[in-house]
């Protein structure tokens, strides 16, 4: 379901990116667009539901972005 650019998923990276969760999965996982893609990631630390931006870093959602 990933979908990497050049070799790199965006939300892997060094840098925390706001992206938008489209679904939610079992084991606090969810599928995000990035602007680019979709992307799997961790939402284990976050409230997250469906249509909220998160701030993700490393792989893992690490806070909900406004209210």
């Amino acid at each position: 379901m990933s979908s990497c650019h050049d070799g790199v998923c965006i939300t892997c990276s060094d840098t925390a990116v706001q992206v938008t969760v489209v679904r939610l999965l079992d084991a606090d996982m969810a599928i995000v667009d990035t602007g680019r893609g979709t992307e799997e990631v961790s939402v284990a630390l976050v409230a997250a539901e469906v249509g909220a931006r998160i701030l993700v870093h490393a792989g893992e959602a690490i806070a909900v972005v406004g209210s």
